[in-house]
C-alpha cells in the first residue's frame, strides 16, 4: 500500500513531504500499457503531482502538472487531489529510445526540453492559479524545483524516482520535497545542503525498506521532525458517463448534430481508458439538453 507523510520540523523553519508510489505507478502502467522510460517520467510527475496535492487545503482543490517539451512522449500529464489520489496519462505511451549517459531510462530524452511544465491550481475560486516556467532538465524533479523558485519563490528540493521491472512491472515509485518556510534562515539553509549532499537516490531508499517517514529522517537528519499527517493515495479516475456528456455538450451543437448520423460514438478516457458508448439516441437526447 502506498504511503504519504508530512512533516515539518521542530523549529518551524521547513517541511517535508516524502511518499511511496510504487501501487500508484503500477496502476497507471497497467491503464496505459506504458514502455519503461515512459512509465519513468508519467509515474515521477504523478508522484509530483501527489505531494504536491497533499499541501491543498479544499476537499475539492486539485493540482494538474503537465510537462510539453517536445519529446517523442508527447505530452505527459498529471492531476491530484488534497488527498494525494492522482491520474494522469502520456500522449506517446511506448517510446524506445537508448540509455542515457549514465546507463539509465533517459527520461530527459523522452519528454525534451524545449516546452515549459505548467502547473494549474484549482482552488474553487474564480478563476484557478496557472504557473508556467521553461523545462530545464527534463528529469522532473529540477523541472518542479525551478518552478517553486521562479513562479512560487519558494526554496525548495525535490526528488523523484521510479524503477522499472524488465518485464515493465513498477518495482519502487516514490519521492519527497522539501520546501523552506519564511521562517527558515542561512543556517537551515546551510543544514539542508549538508544534508542533502550524500543521501541515496529515493528508489534506493525504498528498495532498502525506507518508508516514507524514514525516509524524512534519514534525508533530514539533522533536524528534529515532527509528522503532521499521514494518507494512502492511490491512482484514482473520476470520470462518469455524466462527466463524457457533459464534455460532449461541450463541443456544440454542430459536432453532436454530426455524432447524431453515426452508428455509435465511443469515447475513451484519457486517464484510465475506459470506454463510453453513445448511440445515435443517446446524441440526440444530449442535442435537445444542449439546445435548453
Amino acid at each position: 500500500m502506498d504511503k504519504l507523510v508530512r512533516c515539518i520540523s521542530a523549529d518551524g523553519t521547513l517541511v517535508m513531504m516524502a511518499a511511496e508510489t510504487t501501487d500508484m505507478v503500477e496502476k497507471a502502467q497497467q491503464y496505459h500499457q506504458t514502455s519503461a522510460v515512459t512509465s519513468a517520467a508519467l509515474g515521477r510527475l504523478l508522484t509530483a503531482s501527489s505531494l504536491m496535492g497533499s499541501m491543498l487545503k479544499g476537499d475539492n482543490d486539485s493540482v494538474t502538472l503537465r510537462l510539453n517539451g517536445g519529446g517523442p512522449a508527447g505530452t505527459v500529464m498529471a492531476v491530484s487531489d488534497c488527498w494525494g489520489n492522482a491520474r494522469g496519462y502520456v500522449t506517446n505511451p511506448v517510446v524506445e529510445i537508448p540509455l542515457n549517459s549514465k546507463g539509465k531510462l533517459d527520461v530527459a530524452g523522452a519528454v525534451g526540453t524545449y516546452g515549459f511544465l505548467t502547473v494549474i491550481k484549482d482552488l474553487n475560486l474564480k478563476e484557478p492559479y496557472i504557473g508556467q516556467t521553461p523545462i530545464i532538465t527534463g528529469e522532473i524533479a529540477e523541472d518542479l524545483t525551478s518552478y517553486y523558485a521562479i513562479s512560487e519563490q519558494l526554496p525548495s528540493v525535490c526528488a523523484l524516482g521510479v524503477l522499472v521491472n524488465p518485464d515493465l512491472s513498477i518495482k519502487k515509485a516514490g519521492g519527497f520535497i522539501i520546501q523552506l518556510l519564511p521562517t527558515a534562515f542561512d543556517d537551515t539553509i546551510d543544514a539542508v545542503e549538508r544534508c542533502i549532499s550524500d543521501i541515496p537516490s529515493v528508489t534506493q531508499m525504498l528498495s532498502d525498506g525506507l518508508t516514507p517517514e524514514e525516509i524524512c529522517h534519514r534525508v533530514l537528519s539533522e533536524f528534529e521532525l515532527e509528522v503532521l499527517d499521514e494518507s494512502h493515495p492511490v491512482y484514482k479516475c473520476n470520470c462518469s458517463r455524466e462527466r463524457v456528456e457533459g464534455a460532449l455538450i461541450s463541443t456544440g451543437l454542430e459536432t453532436l448534430k454530426e455524432l447524431e448520423l453515426e452508428e455509435i460514438t465511443e469515447v475513451n478516457c484519457q486517464f484510465c481508458d475506459k470506454k463510453y458508448t453513445f448511440s445515435g439516441n443517446d446524441i440526440s437526447e444530449l442535442i435537445k439538453k444542449a439546445e435548453k
